[in-house]
């Protein structure tokens, strides 16, 4: 766990803009939104596997801004706790993203099949597309968390 001498902790501040891995909370924002936007305005072929996409790219956009603000009002304090919770928030986020994007994939896979017409395939592959960057967004800071989680 944490020791009295840590010198690995969280940014606060507007200095969490600013540093490496706590910037890519702008990157999981904006292709969360995306991802989410994406989803929602496209055809819907399989309810339940784009229910599933729609959730993770809400939670994990509702999850990523309140950490951000979280972060920016300087909530944490210095706690360890915080880091804990940020690798956990991380790495739970970057599982998710990963599923809904195979998930996304797969349904854009089988909806290329069907008789549709062309703007709701690319609908789903631009969601495809931004899943997959947000899933990589997230491991790299999922990577980055647990390091700093471990160093703590």
């Amino acid at each position: 766990m944490s020791s009295p001498g840590s010198t690995t902790s969280l940014p606060s501040g507007l200095s969490v803009l600013t540093t490496f891995p706590d910037v890519l909370f702008i990157p999981e924002i904006i292709f969360g939104g995306l991802v989410w936007i994406l989803v929602a305005s496209s055809k819907v072929p399989f309810p339940i596997l784009q229910g599933w996409v729609m959730f993770v790219s809400v939670f994990c956009f509702v999850m990523s801004t309140s950490l951000l603000c979280l972060y920016i009002c300087s909530v944490h304090g210095g706690s360890s706790f915080w880091v804990t919770l940020d690798a956990i928030c991380q790495s739970t986020a970057a599982l998710f993203y990963l599923s809904a994007a195979v998930l996304e994939a797969y349904s854009t896979y089988v909806l290329g099949f069907l008789v549709t017409p062309v703007i709701h395939y690319r609908e789903n592959i631009a969601a495809v597309v931004f899943a997959f960057l947000a899933t990589l967004v997230y491991v790299i800071h999922e990577v980055f968390s647990l390091l700093r989680w471990k160093s703590s």
